[in-house]
């Protein structure tokens, strides 16, 4: 398990080698990446200001209490909510930016799948499909919020459980969803798409919990962005090699053969004529 883990987290680094192979093409994923960064930053900045108002609204019962308790819980709390704030970030980030910038990704996308060689796929993704996965992606980002959250009111162990909860979920939804170009050119079912993530399970876990911690980091998510995309090609084509999935290739009209001709009608031969019986010898007299 723990080299299928590594495997996942070689993936995204064969994405970052694209920087030094391709950096012209490379650099067009960072404008869609610095747009959706920045609207984010517009909206994480003043909540990351506005945690102490927010945990003294949350815990008045706490205004009683003798002091380091109240801090200890307060901060605790403030803590908690940020690490939720970042994992709904997480998934945010990458569905805006891959609806905003996707003619970029595909070109990306393209080239990753060119680079790696063997057989290209020729299915292509919409762009309102990109959309609908970028809405599913959100949906799933605030419930793994929540879930945080939640978690985090555990005593003690609460921060910690949050934090690696946090990262293992939301990993594994940039996983899926930055494989779905690649699975979908391949005519993968959402159906075939689950088994495919599920055979190699430590493998998109080691992807996407790299990705998400690079994400993490400041303006990591900038750079790291278009590498994602490049290693997620890699890692789907492993993981369609790997879960043996036939991959829908569209295939040559077949030559059109000859024409038959009519089938001449056959009949049925006559019966032979029926041979009349023997007659019966005569019965002998006495002289």
């Amino acid at each position: 398990m723990l080299r299928e883990f590594g495997i996942g987290v070689g993936m995204l680094l064969k994405g970052f080698r694209f920087w030094r192979t391709r950096p012209r093409l490379m650099a067009l994923g960072l404008i869609p990446a610095v747009i959706a960064f920045l609207l984010l930053a517009a909206a994480l900045v003043p909540f990351g200001f506005s945690l102490g108002v927010v945990t003294d609204w949350a815990t008045p019962f706490a205004d009683g209490w003798i002091s380091p308790w109240r801090e200890v819980l307060r901060v605790s709390l403030g803590i908690v909510l940020f690490i939720a704030a970042l994992a709904l970030a997480g998934a945010v980030f990458t569905a805006l930016t891959l609806t905003i910038g996707d003619p970029f990704y595909q070109r990306i996308w393209r080239g990753a799948e060119r680079e790696f060689g063997g057989d290209e796929p020729t299915g292509e993704t919409g762009f309102w499909t990109t959309v609908g996965e970028g809405l599913r992606l959100i949906a799933l980002g605030i419930l793994v919020a929540l879930l945080t959250l939640a978690i985090g009111f555990i005593p003690l162990v609460g921060g910690f459980l949050a934090g690696a909860t946090s990262i293992v979920l939301t990993g594994r939804l940039l996983a899926r969803e930055l494989t779905g170009r690649a699975f979908d050119a391949r005519g993968l079912t959402a159906y075939s798409r689950s088994e495919v993530l599920r055979v190699s399970r430590a493998r998109v876990l080691g992807f996407g919990v790299a990705t998400q911690l690079c994400f993490m980091v400041p303006l990591g998510a900038i750079v790291t962005m278009p590498a994602a995309v490049a290693g997620s090609t890699a890692l789907a084509r492993s993981l369609v090699e790997r879960a043996a999935v036939p991959v829908l290739t569209p295939t040559p009209p077949a030559a059109p053969g000859p024409i038959p001709g009519p089938v001449p009608m056959q009949t049925r031969a006559p019966a032979p004529p029926s041979m009349p019986a023997p007659a019966s010898p005569p019965p002998s007299s006495d002289a």
